[in-house]
């Protein structure tokens, strides 16, 4: 089965039927990402009286009270109301479209003179050269699977170079995932320079643009553009966990 969408004047086809999922899954107090000394994800049976919400518990229905931190558990959307004090500036309200054309690239985070291990402007320039897109996805490497269950709080895991967020905004990026807990230091006084880069905020915001944090992409799924649907939550909130899920695109008459 193969459907087809256009951009930048380029039709592209792709197999609704066959979709990539980069997102990472969450469960009730096992294993899995951590970040920013978030809570373990927990799902509580609700109990009323004598009902019960396990069926096996023995009662008639599962009914069950999530508590995550969306920031810190998992695979999640934030918008620029992550940094604003604006009360409509939600990702319900800001992420209008679910559907974009994205470029996914591997690179290895540098060493950098104070042990820090950081994602370079130059790195991430070479593999977005001549390339147009409405998204980019960020794997980090070396790339594992112990990234599903890997705690993050207090090791100061490596992050983007800020003028990465200034660039990306230039080039008409709206929406930015990577495999990391945050595009900025873990420890940075609060000054979250690729967000505010990124954003654009508070000059010129770009009110529409996302950026998604703790994906996972699989070695098995190459690099290369791919449809994005960027599914989420319909919370009033700045951040919403996340189901990013990819679809190879080809283009539909390639050039021989």
């Amino acid at each position: 089965m193969e459907a087809t969408i256009t951009y930048q004047d380029q039709t592209y086809t792709f197999n609704p039927l066959q979709p990539l999922d980069i997102s990472m899954p969450l469960h009730d107090r096992q294993p899995q990402p951590e970040c920013f000394w978030a809570e373990p994800v927990q799902f509580d049976v609700i109990r009323v009286g004598d009902f019960v919400g396990s069926v096996a518990e023995g009662g008639s229905t599962n009914y069950k009270r999530v508590h995550v931190t969306p920031h810190g558990n998992g695979t999640h959307t934030e918008c620029y109301g992550h940094i604003s004090a604006d009360e409509n500036a939600t990702i319900h309200n800001c992420l209008k479209r679910f559907m974009f054309v994205a470029q996914l690239i591997s690179v290895q985070p540098q060493e950098q003179e104070n042990g820090d291990f950081m994602v370079l402007l130059e790195d991430v320039q070479k593999q977005l050269q001549g390339i147009k897109c409405e998204a980019v996805i960020l794997r980090t490497l070396p790339n594992s699977d112990d990234k599903l269950t890997r705690h993050y709080s207090g090791t100061n895991p490596p992050y983007l170079e800020h003028t990465i967020g200034q660039y990306l905004a230039e080039k008409g990026v709206q929406h930015l995932l990577l495999d990391l807990p945050s595009v900025d230091r873990e420890l940075d006084e609060g000054k979250l320079l690729c967000h505010h880069a990124f954003w654009q905020y508070p000059k010129n915001t770009r009110c529409g643009a996302t950026i998604t944090e703790l994906i996972y992409a699989p070695d098995h799924i190459a690099d290369g553009l791919y449809l994005l649907n960027l599914q989420i939550a319909s919370l009033q909130l700045d951040a919403s966990p996340s189901k990013p899920v990819l679809y190879s695109l080809a283009p539909e008459f390639p050039q021989l």
